[in-house]
């Protein structure tokens, strides 16, 4: 994700920690995972040109294919997936983009199990990694990239586990979250259709953390997902690490554009002593009160929704 323009439409899932862009679509569940047929696809068509990112498999040309839609539970499971382009060939050159040329984003539909993930490339254009699938249920997978020559685009995929799916409920909206011995508070309002800024500002044990570390081309990766139907915002992080300007911490600044109200949940890395960590937040966007300002999430007790980096 470029630190300017990906995160800058965040369409919050904040199937991303905050950011929502453009009209809300009615649009729910995955495309196709191959192209219908080749040369059935043009590269200048965007049908999702407003829509959230991650609703569809296939857009603008690309498709999201994965090579078993279908597993079994298995807390190492290998995953291989394509990038087709229109005529159905893998596609093997891409932009970098935050340090990585494609960012893999995992998440079970209720919103558990959340993965943020790096394949690797092969010659031939097809990407592996393996992903921690030890609970059964349905996941979304998020391929958030940018072809050479093309667009960013996020492409989104169902990929089905077998096992015992305990559903969990949706975590109460909060403006804290614990993530073992560090805190992590949310400060600022999103409100629907607006560009918002936000502050996610880490303590630990009580005591600000001032020497983040750079993680992706940034002090924090925050990825939002719309609860509703999993659509996948990009948030925009504020500053540069090493630019003279941005702090290492505790507060790191996104702008996150929510396009409809409604829950939200937001999944913010950050890097602190060599390790990266996940704080989870449930948020609620509402419509602006009556003298324009938005309505913020309800403070609650600090819950420890948070878990260790996945394969970072």
């Amino acid at each position: 994700m470029n630190a300017t323009g990906k995160f800058a439409g965040f369409t919050l899932g904040l199937a991303a920690v905050f950011g929502i862009a453009l009209a809300a679509g009615a649009l729910v569940g995955p495309e196709p995972s191959e192209p219908a047929g080749h040369g059935e696809h043009s590269t200048t068509a965007a049908p999702s040109a407003d829509l959230p990112g991650g609703l569809l498999a296939t857009d603008q040309g690309y498709t999201l294919a994965l090579d078993k839609p279908n597993t079994t539970t298995s807390p190492q499971s290998p995953t291989s997936f394509r990038i087709l382009d229109a005529n159905g060939a893998p596609v093997t050159k891409y932009v970098n983009s935050h340090d990585k040329d494609l960012h893999l984003i995992v998440v079970r539909r209720d919103m558990a199990g959340f993965q943020h993930v790096h394949p690797v490339l092969d010659p031939a254009g097809t990407w592996t990694v393996p992903l921690n699938l030890s609970r059964g249920g349905d996941y979304r997978v998020y391929a958030d990239f940018t072809p050479e020559g093309g667009s960013n685009l996020t492409l989104g995929a169902d990929l089905r586990v077998a096992g015992n799916y305990d559903v969990q409920a949706l975590p109460a909206p909060a403006t804290t979250a614990q993530v073992g011995e560090y805190t992590v508070a949310l400060n600022g309002t999103v409100t629907p259709g607006t560009a918002s800024q936000v502050t996610l500002s880490v303590s630990r044990n009580g005591a600000p953390v001032t020497d983040l570390q750079p993680y992706l081309g940034a002090y924090g990766h925050l990825v939002a997902l719309r609860a509703a139907d999993l659509a996948y915002l990009h948030v925009h992080p504020e500053g540069t690490p090493g630019d003279g300007v941005t702090p290492a911490g505790p507060g790191i600044d996104f702008v996150v554009n929510a396009p409809s109200t409604g829950d939200y949940r937001l999944f913010l890395d950050f890097q602190h002593q060599g390790v990266v960590r996940t704080a989870e937040f449930t948020v609620n966007v509402a419509t602006p009160n009556a003298t324009g300002a938005g309505n913020p999430a309800p403070t609650s007790t600090p819950a420890d929704h948070g878990t260790p980096g996945h394969g970072h």
